[in-house]
């Protein structure tokens, strides 16, 4: 459709300036498609409905209605940033989803990956349904779309779960970011003055810390990630790593083995750890850390997070390995 074609003459977002530029343009056509009506947007705290969520608050204010889901899946602190940054700096309307126990309860014993994404996708759908009816005179949808997405799955952003909504919500779309690059939203993002942290977020999985709990989640396997990956963020930020390497986390499989701690004879997880660099995700290499780097995550990880005695590196590039490990 010619509508989801970039515009020829659309010159590419790389300072501040044409940022500031962007902004005020989005701002003025919102205000003219929205009116005075209210606008509904899934905010998971990523980069894409971050900024969208950013710039819809300088456009419509109070009139942007943004629902946080709380899955139980998501990195060390980020529901926490979320609710900081739009509800308590930027006074966002938003609306807090606490649905841990619901999710993990449908994902309880399910091990094979695809079966946890078709979970995890449909639950968040209609936890977000759910919110979407309890509001009032909702007209707009506005997502997370960004041009890449037009390209390789059509104008709708399925894959963030909202494309699935019943249509007799009847929402019309407000996609003020359809034509970016992610490096453009990046930049977008800044000039909105969002954190660092969350402008420059690594790339995260849909299903989030469920693809990386391998096999049947467990709320023990499941902290085992969250804890292990929040070490491994903090230590590469603090020596240097920190937006050097393209990507990296942690891994928890559904297996024990046999360790020693204090004296004692141990049955615990092991940790794996994985970080890559690429290009555009369909070829990876594996990061050389520094074995004295690794030796110190590796001391970290396995006194400081309950349940684990071993820390693996992941030496596998891409290919033969992907680079989740579901």
């Amino acid at each position: 459709m010619e509508s989801n074609k970039r515009p020829e003459e659309m010159v590419r977002i790389t300072t501040k300036e044409l940022a500031d530029k962007f902004i005020a343009e989005q701002i003025d056509a919102v205000k003219k498609q929205v009116g005075d009506k209210k606008v509904l947007l899934a905010l998971s705290g990523g980069v894409d409905s971050s900024v969208v969520a950013a710039l819809l608050i300088k456009a419509i204010g109070r009139n942007l209605v943004c629902v946080h889901v709380n899955h139980g899946l998501l990195r060390k602190g980020e529901p926490e940033q979320v609710v900081e940054v739009f509800k308590n700096q930027m006074n966002a309307n938003l609306v807090y989803v606490d649905a841990v126990d619901r999710f993990l309860d449908k994902l309880a014993g399910v091990a094979e990956p695809e079966k946890k994404r078709k979970i995890i996708g449909a639950e968040f759908i209609r936890v977000f349904e759910e919110e979407a009816r309890k509001q009032d005179g909702i007209e707009f949808l506005a997502q997370g779309t960004i041009y890449p997405d037009i390209l390789e799955s059509g104008p709708v952003k399925a894959h963030h779960n909202v494309g699935g909504l019943p249509e007799d919500l009847k929402f019309e779309l407000v996609e003020p970011l359809k034509f970016l690059f992610k490096d453009e939203v990046r930049v977008v993002g800044k000039a909105l003055g969002l954190p660092d942290n969350m402008v420059y977020r690594q790339p995260f999985p849909g299903p989030g810390l469920g693809v990386r709990c391998l096999g049947a989640i467990t709320r023990d396997r499941l902290e085992c990630v969250r804890e292990s990956d929040a070490i491994l963020r903090e230590e590469f930020a603090k020596n240097g790593l920190e937006g050097k390497v393209w990507q990296y986390f942690t891994v928890v499989p559904d297996f024990k083995s046999v360790g020693v701690k204090g004296g004692l004879r141990t049955f615990e997880y092991p940790v794996i750890i994985r970080a890559v660099n690429t290009l555009d995700a369909m070829t990876a290499t594996v990061e050389d850390v520094p074995f004295a780097l690794l030796q110190h995550i590796t001391d970290r990880i396995t006194r400081e997070v309950k349940g684990v005695n071993r820390v693996l590196y992941d030496l596998t590039p891409k290919p033969c390995g992907t680079i989740e490990w579901e």
